[in-house]
């Protein structure tokens, strides 16, 4: 039987199958692959989105991935390798550093075909943690998020780049059906309001995003201690969706501070929420206030995709996902009180003015960011791999 007439197997490899962006478009594409009469393979450590997966059209083997000791990483290429023969993998598609390491062994063992996605910037500060990272560009095809991705692996990485590596930018997806404001339960919503004690005569301005420095939720909490005392606004409340994964310094400095601002009936914190599209659906204004570079900006996707206002950072993939001034708003990156100005100005704005910022930003993901484009393009690149 010719390749023509073979069945493509596609293997990808992540660390966890959570809610990010990167788990979000590896599910996505696995259950895509499905339908395009492909098998599809997922190997992950365990995660929240796996209980979702058809079991029917995806299969899943259970591995300590998300590993960085040598020894199970040893493991994980003995195992990935005994899968790759035994289910006739074509492509191998790594998701993350850890993974890729032992994927670019096992395919170069199998002779399988490897590819990549730069998911973050994988900053270094050494030429061993630069080493470790350049796994991600060692693949047939290498799929940056975005062009600010594109440009930092030109930039960064260009001396571990080969002529036979084809690199390319294939901007994420979010699902436009299960993004879309007017699928939103009413039921949920109000439940939604009750557990979160939401005052529905106040504005609701929502931060989401685990609970990590360089999201800058306590720059977020600067800035919404500079509109009460500077801008004399008090009609709104501010709700900080994530959880801490451990990293509880942080989140007690995040407390810490809105103690110090008094701002304890202001501002909320809510640890998980499984109904993303319906948070969304019940907050004024989205805020992404990361102070490092976003490799995308899931979250100006998706508040654009439910016709809500985005603020964000004006650094990283926010550039390219944003219209500024028309589907959302960009600030001065890491300046709480331009932060505060911006988001004064929207507070500011009349019902007509958001519903056009609302419209556009549907628009614009509807345009440039669907998950079946993301899906497609892959899907694609997949098949001329496959032919060689």
């Amino acid at each position: 039987m010719g390749k023509k007439d073979k069945i493509m197997k596609v293997l990808q490899v992540i660390p966890r199958l959570g809610y990010g962006g990167a788990e979000t478009g590896c599910y996505d594409l696995a259950h895509y692959l499905f339908e395009k009469n492909c098998k599809s393979f997922i190997a992950t450590s365990g995660g929240e989105l796996l209980k979702f997966v058809k079991k029917n059209k995806v299969k899943i083997f259970r591995l300590p991935v998300h590993s960085k000791n040598p020894i199970l990483m040893l493991l994980n290429i003995l195992i990935l390798s005994v899968i790759i023969l035994i289910y006739n993998i074509d492509i191998v598609h790594a998701r993350s550093r850890a993974p890729a390491w032992s994927c670019l062994c096992s395919c170069f063992i199998t002779r399988r075909k490897f590819v990549t996605t730069f998911h973050g910037t994988y900053n270094f500060s050494n030429p061993l943690k630069k080493f470790y990272n350049s796994v991600m560009v060692k693949s047939q095809l290498i799929i940056a998020g975005s062009n600010f991705i594109f440009d930092h692996i030109n930039e960064n990485y260009k001396e571990f780049l080969k002529s036979k590596n084809k690199l390319m930018v294939i901007f994420r997806g979010i699902n436009l059906e299960f993004f879309n404001k007017k699928n939103i339960n009413e039921s949920k919503k109000n439940k939604l309001i009750e557990a979160w004690k939401i005052d529905s005569n106040k504005k609701t301005i929502l931060l989401p995003g685990r609970l990590t420095s360089w999201k800058g939720q306590d720059l977020f909490i600067e800035a919404i201690n500079v509109l009460v005392e500077d801008y004399n606004k008090n009609n709104f409340q501010a709700i900080i969706l994530g959880s801490d994964q451990g990293r509880n310094v942080y989140s007690k400095k995040l407390f810490d501070l809105v103690q110090r601002y008094q701002l304890n009936n202001r501002v909320k914190f809510v640890t998980h929420c499984n109904e993303m599209p319906t948070a969304y659906s019940l907050s004024d204004i989205v805020v992404s206030s990361s102070v490092e570079p976003e490799a995308f900006g899931r979250i100006a996707v998706e508040s654009q995709a439910m016709e809500k206002p985005i603020v964000a950072s004006d650094i990283g993939g926010s550039n390219e996902t944003i219209v500024n001034g028309k589907s959302g708003f960009l600030y001065k990156s890491s300046d709480p009180r331009e932060l505060a100005k911006v988001l004064n100005n929207v507070m500011e704005l009349d019902e007509e003015a958001l519903y056009s910022i609302g419209k556009q930003g549907r628009k614009n993901v509807t345009r440039r960011f669907d998950v079946e484009q993301m899906c497609n393009t892959t899907f694609n690149e997949y098949k001329k791999l496959f032919k060689f």
